[in-house]
């Protein structure tokens, strides 16, 4: 006989592997045919148990993109829109981290870590419109690249 799944114990699982946002869960619940109510009252179990935190969820992935050089301002945003976190929590996370994190200083970090030969005195303009455009994809303004660039010519 066939094991039942409730979308409790699915989301629990989906959550054993990764943090995911509340938006990201009713997602990938949703193709089970789960009658609404029964995911409701999934989803306000797993708040209540503290298993479920779109806080927590855009604070931490938030982060760990910052420190792994994949986004940052309107890259972040966009990121986190993307997983369902409501906009006040994204101005938030971006507010509190904007602090830890300092644009010209996580720059200036991810610059030496990802292009550790690169001088942009010494680079061509093709050099130097890669970098630029790696950067900006990923969300930092060209105003700090610039800036990051004229320190290391220093």
């Amino acid at each position: 006989m066939p094991e039942v799944r409730t979308p409790l114990a699915l989301a629990l699982n989906l959550l054993s592997r990764r943090d995911h946002s509340e938006a990201e869960l009713r997602r990938k619940l949703a193709p089970k045919d789960f009658p609404p109510e029964e995911l409701d009252k999934a989803m306000t179990r797993l708040r209540a148990a503290g298993y479920l935190d779109d806080r927590r969820f855009a604070h931490s992935f938030a982060e760990a993109a910052i420190r792994n050089g994949r986004g940052y301002g309107f890259r972040l945003r966009l990121e986190l829109s993307r997983r369902g976190i409501p906009e006040e929590i994204i101005e938030d996370t971006l507010a509190s981290l904007g602090t830890e994190y300092e644009e010209i200083a996580t720059l200036s970090e991810l610059m030496a870590r990802k292009f550790q030969g690169f001088d942009p005195h010494q680079a061509d303009e093709r050099q130097k419109r890669r970098v630029i455009s790696y950067f900006q994809r990923r969300g930092f303004s060209l105003a700090a690249i610039v800036r990051v660039f004229r320190d290391r010519e220093e």
